[in-house]
């Protein structure tokens, strides 16, 4: 059994080395647009399914509340929360659109929204992106294997080299936390 361990950790961590060697670029400007975003007062918007639901969940509490360091909130959302809007959209408009109505109502130029979909097909983030764009919103994409058609409607990817959902979504995290360390190194 510990053989499955250390082969699961050494598949996690040759797939985190792929990613350094190749996204460097890649991560560095989705750090400096979630920077921009929150040096310019606009606020982050997360969304996904599933496990990436979790992530985006995750990642707007640690913008909202703290990373690291004690440091002033920034304004972050998690689009995947609210239990009452998200069955409402589904039931009476469509489950494609739950994350679209909320950033049609909420979100302005200025702020960003990130997807996560290690699939980049999933339609309720695709909707989302295209409302995100017709608002004038910047769009950053976390995803996995070929980017999905989520690449083309984002304005950024950082498409992480893996076909498993599970190692793109553990590196996700990993790569949002360093940016969230360095955006509150700024704050």
């Amino acid at each position: 059994m510990s053989d499955d361990f250390t082969i699961a950790l050494r598949e996690l961590a040759a797939t985190a080395l792929r990613t350094a060697d190749t996204l460097a670029g890649d991560i560095a400007r989705a750090a400096t647009m979630i920077r921009d975003t929150v040096r310019g007062g606009g606020t982050l918007f997360f969304c996904g399914n599933g496990g990436s639901a979790a992530d985006a969940q995750h990642l707007a509490t640690e913008y909202v509340v703290r990373y690291m360091r004690d440091r002033r909130p920034c304004a972050a959302v998690a689009l995947t929360t609210d239990t009452s809007l998200l069955t409402a959209v589904g039931n009476d408009v469509g489950f494609e659109y739950v994350f679209a109505r909320q950033v049609e109502a909420l979100a302005r130029p200025g702020d960003l929204l990130v997807i996560h979909s290690t699939s980049g097909e999933s339609p309720n983030v695709l909707r989302a992106a295209e409302s995100a764009r017709a608002k004038g919103v910047r769009v950053l994409a976390f995803s996995a294997r070929d980017g999905g058609a989520l690449r083309a409607l984002a304005d950024h990817s950082v498409v992480i080299p893996t076909a498993r959902t599970d190692r793109a979504q553990e590196l996700h995290l990993c790569i949002e936390h360093a940016i969230c360390e360095l955006v509150e190194r700024d704050l």
